[in-house]
């Protein structure tokens, strides 16, 4: 192993970018880490990208907190890698630099109408209501009926969003814009659809659960909508979950009508597949084509349409991650080209370039998942320093070089104590309220409160 210590630079301050700093620093690897992040605070899509009534959140949080706050790991955020700084540029600074940028892009849904303007991706609609700093402050709630496309979690997400009542939300720190946004929406119907059948969803028992025990909301599913093949009856014997989830569905199915007395619904439909959003210049509703299971779990068209009014559609059919500058990337997989999180271009290994998380493997799994793919990246990077593998491609001064060249430039970065400053001035935000904070949104006020500059205390 190299004798002298390594600086490596690790880009994005999600989980991913987080753990795979926190496995590298407890590594006998001499290193100093350096991790950027183009927001001015942590958390990538925990913050940004979760529901903020997730009951599961703050656990999550405080680990990666944990992490951050022992110094070891130094963290600047408000450094947009790709434009404030090159990727070049950070390689000639550091020995190896590990990408961890995450999916917060929305795959297509390529359909007839997917082009009007009430069709909406599920990351846009999280990042509005997460009040992501780079969205719009506004975001149009003018529909009674709603169709999501997608049974995953994130479907899960933004239906109980929109059907919740805001008062429910007040005691999360949702920022300011998004609860007068959602206290003007007239939204009555929440459809979900899924294309294959109950025993396919993707949805984990614990938030289904949840759904079920919003205040004034009923969830209804269809008896028409239940059919089981070979294929689910072995996904039921095979995984406890999934039993969980067709119980609950199951639960649903044989509620009794004068048992449904909310004011808003959240309607489940399975087996069925959209195939056209109707209407001329807005959405005027959604057609789903009736879908059989074929035995193995996998489903057909049966040429059996149904028609329902809605008056905006949202995608929840996955994420995607987008480019990073300078680093290649997949345009087929939206992910980075890598074998065990080495970078490739045209098969040849770029040598101190790493990807892990998101970016790495695609937007799937969840946080078990993004610690082992840290630690494969990890295990890589650290056999490739034991073979002296990794040199910087300029100075190699690490953050010393990197920081002068920030500086000269005019970038006002943040720290980790200018996290816990504003952390600090969002709890003051929520305390007259009895909440634990308010979310800022507005990018300035967030950068100037971490850097204990004069601010015109505009949150949104």
């Amino acid at each position: 192993m190299a004798d002298r210590r390594l600086n490596v630079a690790v880009v994005g301050a999600g989980p991913a970018g987080i753990y795979a700093s926190d496995i590298l620093s407890k590594s006998d690897l001499d290193v100093s880490i350096d991790l950027f992040e183009r927001l001015p605070a942590p958390y990538g899509l925990v913050r940004y990208g979760v529901a903020p009534d997730h009951p599961r959140i703050k656990a999550i949080i405080n680990a990666l907190y944990n992490v951050l706050q022992r110094g070891d790991i130094r963290l600047h955020g408000n450094v947009d890698i790709g434009t404030d700084v090159t990727l070049d540029e950070l390689r000639a600074y550091y020995d190896a630099v590990i990408i961890a940028t995450g999916a917060n892009a929305d795959a297509p849904l390529d359909i007839p109408g997917a082009d009007l303007p009430e069709c909406y991706g599920a990351a846009d609609f999280v990042s509005w209501y997460d009040g992501h700093p780079d969205y719009p402050r506004t975001w149009p709630l003018g529909a009674k009926e709603v169709a999501v496309i997608g049974v995953g979690n994130v479907a899960l997400d933004i239906s109980r969003m929109l059907a919740k009542h805001p008062d429910d939300l007040m005691p999360t720190d949702i920022p300011a814009n998004v609860e007068a946004g959602l206290r003007e929406s007239p939204i009555t119907d929440v459809h979900i659809f899924g294309r294959r059948g109950p025993a396919q969803v993707k949805f984990t028992p614990m938030e289904l659960r949840e759904l079920g025990m919003v205040h004034d909301v009923d969830v209804i599913v269809y008896p028409e909508d239940f059919e089981y093949d070979d294929g689910s009856q072995a996904a039921i014997e095979d995984s406890k979950m999934t039993k969980q989830v067709v119980d609950q569905l199951t639960n649903w199915v044989f509620q009794e009508p004068e048992d449904l007395k909310a004011s808003r619904r959240i309607h489940i439909h399975m087996l069925q597949q959209p195939v056209a959003i109707l209407g001329t210049d807005h959405v005027e509703g959604v057609r789903m084509e009736r879908t059989a299971l074929q035995g193995d779990g996998s489903v057909r068209g049966t040429g059996e349409f149904i028609d329902y009014p809605v008056q905006a559609v949202y995608r929840a059919i996955g994420y995607a991650s987008l480019p990073l500058a300078g680093a290649p990337f997949d345009h087929i997989r939206h992910i980075i080209p890598n074998s065990g999180g080495r970078v490739m271009d045209n098969g040849e290994t770029v040598t101190g370039l790493y990807a892990t998380g998101w970016v790495k493997r695609g937007p799937v799994g969840l946080i078990g998942s993004t610690k082992s793919d840290a630690q494969e990246t990890i295990a890589n990077l650290l056999e490739d320093a034991a073979a002296d593998r990794l040199h910087a491609t300029g100075p190699g001064t690490g953050a010393e070089g990197m920081f002068a060249l920030l500086d000269e430039r005019g970038v006002r970065y943040t720290s980790w104590h200018g996290w816990e400053l504003l952390e600090a001035y969002e709890k003051s935000l929520g305390a007259p309220q009895g909440r634990e904070r308010i979310k800022v949104v507005e990018r300035d006020t967030m950068t100037a409160v971490s850097r204990d500059e004069e601010h015109d205390g505009k949150l949104y």
